[in-house]
């Protein structure tokens, strides 16, 4: 049992915080971007907003994981919320990965190529590509739903949610799960850390770019690379390490906590990536004290040069 384990009343401290830490910085952002969508919106900003987006839905279904855990790690609600539950935890962990891939490639692109970049430069672009990575993850982690509700795999008179798997399950899942770390992780990370690493060199081989930029995207550099290595990575390794043994690791609920906290570091790429959060974040904490977003900015440039 995952309690044996962990205990549920961790478990459940780990879900408050990641809840009350998420929900609201996440919800900023949903408002940040979305005031962008109206006017001129960026490839990156659509991207965030998916990003944003696939955020507040892990936080929505949390309440239920909080549940769980308060009810010792057995599941006593319906089974379709359950499927629901799994569906969603799952299939966010690897959209926020691809997505943040995505970013990293249109960021390189704009600074290693700026004339084609302009010129592609269309919504329609990024909207095409955040659909693309939404049904692309849904369709691979469909294996929580098929695993809980085909004929010959699922298994009745379960009491906890997606843990405790069969024989038979686990010769379904611990493949899928093996083709989910290469493609959905391991793929993502490495096109992720090329992208970022020549950005930070093309930078700072230029002169003319301000001290305040190359530290953007150091930043941005090192969030992505903390949600990947915190939140996706060890928990993906998991994968790799039940396919060699042939059965889920009892530590792989360690790594399910920990990618809990992916919706309270992906604001922090937020800030250092689009100035749009920046600026509308701003603009909404400091309206009543009259500072507006274009002196803050200047504040901010000359503060820092």
């Amino acid at each position: 049992m995952v309690e044996a384990m962990v205990g549920s009343e961790v478990i459940l401290s780990v879900y408050i915080i990641s809840f009350l830490i998420g929900l609201p910085a996440n919800l900023l952002a949903l408002y940040a971007f979305s005031i962008r969508i109206y006017s001129k919106p960026l490839p990156t900003d659509i991207l965030l907003l998916n990003l944003t987006v696939s955020d507040l839905l892990f936080l929505i279904i949390l309440p239920l994981k909080m549940h769980e855990a308060a009810s010792g790690m057995k599941w006593n609600l319906p089974d379709f919320l359950c499927s629901i539950t799994a569906f969603i935890f799952f299939s966010t962990i690897y959209t926020s990965s691809l997505l943040l891939m995505a970013v990293s490639v249109v960021r390189y692109i704009g600074i290693a190529f700026p004339i084609p970049y302009h010129q592609l430069q269309k919504p329609v672009h990024a909207i095409v590509i955040s659909v693309a990575i939404w049904l692309f993850s849904s369709a691979h982690c469909s294996i929580t739903i098929i695993t809980l509700h085909h004929p010959s795999l699922s298994s009745k008179n379960r009491t906890v949610c997606y843990e405790n798997f069969t024989k038979k399950q686990l010769e379904v899942l611990l493949p899928v799960r093996m083709e989910a770390f290469i493609i959905l992780c391991l793929i993502p990370l490495l096109i992720c850390v090329y992208c970022y690493l020549r950005c930070i060199v093309i930078l700072y081989s230029r002169p003319r770019i301000s001290r305040i930029q190359k530290q953007k995207a150091i930043g941005m550099a090192l969030g992505t690379l903390a949600v990947f290595l915190i939140c996706v990575l060890p928990y993906n390794i998991s994968h790799v390490v039940g396919y060699i043994y042939g059965e889920s690791p009892k530590w792989r609920y360690y790594c399910l906590l920990l990618s809990t906290f992916n919706t309270c570091i992906d604001p922090i790429i937020f800030y250092f990536s689009s100035s749009t959060f920046r600026c509308n974040t701003r603009n909404s904490i400091f309206r009543k004290c009259g500072f507006p977003c274009l002196e803050m900015q200047r504040q901010a440039t000359n503060s820092s040069g």
